[in-house]
């Protein structure tokens, strides 16, 4: 049996140690950015107001004068941001701003529960409607060939009108979400009958 020294055992100790803490350190790192990939961009931070010293365009006002949504490109990223003009401060919506995806032309329904959007992936407009309340995206017209732009959701949430370029000029259309949509109203009463 041949004898191992034990100098030899602590140095491959030392560096199993040494292996295992930068393999941790890396997985660390890979999670942190895995994360910030994932998640709504970063708030402006403070007591900052709406304007800044970026661009900041296409204003939409919810029904009910609370919320405000707009375009910026702060930190280099066009993105819709919210502001709750109550409180003074940013509301996240986590996942609607993705990198690489262009967002434009927000419209907020009655309390700001529905935000529909112009969002650009691979440069072809599609028409998306984001639920605050359960923090997902829709895209509206992901079957629809034709271009779009210019998208409004009425104050309930149900109705959206949208410019189409269907016919080689641009109309106007309105898209029906049905009646079996949850209906953005104060006390949450029910509009229309589900019978």
């Amino acid at each position: 049996m041949r004898m191992i020294p034990i100098t030899a055992i602590n140095s491959i100790i030392k560096h199993t140690t040494t292996w295992q803490r930068w393999l941790q350190f890396s997985i660390s790192i890979g999670l942190l950015s895995f994360l910030s990939a994932c998640g709504s961009p970063q708030l402006p931070e403070g007591s900052a107001g709406i304007n800044s010293r970026y661009n900041d365009q296409e204003p939409s006002l919810s029904g009910d004068g609370r919320y405000l949504a707009w375009v910026s490109n702060r930190k280099g990223r066009h993105q819709v941001l919210l502001y709750d003009l109550s409180r003074e401060q940013y509301v996240s919506l986590p996942g609607l701003n993705p990198k690489n995806v262009l967002t434009e032309s927000p419209s907020l329904s009655r309390t700001g529960r529905y935000l529909v959007y112009l969002v650009s992936r691979e440069g072809r407009p599609e028409i998306a409607l984001y639920d605050r309340i359960v923090e997902e995206t829709e895209i509206l017209t992901e079957s629809y060939r034709h271009w779009v732009r210019n998208p409004d959701i009425d104050l309930d949430g149900r109705y959206i009108v949208f410019e189409t370029a269907r016919r080689g000029q641009w109309d106007v259309e309105v898209l029906d979400r049905g009646p079996e949509v949850e209906l953005d109203i104060p006390d949450g009463t029910r509009i229309y009958d589900t019978q």
